[in-house]
């Protein structure tokens, strides 16, 4: 189902969804990280909560 814009909300800015590609291409930019990474982040971490993410890809990024 595709995403509807106009019902944000708390619940939706704390996601990130792995089909919505300019969802994906924020996150990336302001990580500073490629779209696989992004992807491979929410495989890895079986997740799509925003904290989540930014921790792991943080955590794997100062490796």
């Amino acid at each position: 189902m595709a995403d509807n814009k106009s019902k944000t909300g708390k619940a939706d800015r704390n996601k990130v969804s792995g089909s919505e590609n300019y969802e994906i291409q924020y996150f990336k930019e302001k990580l500073g990280v490629s779209s696989q990474a992004v992807s491979g982040a929410i495989r890895a971490t079986g997740s799509n909560d925003r904290k989540v993410l930014t921790d792991y890809l943080k955590a794997k990024h100062n490796k």
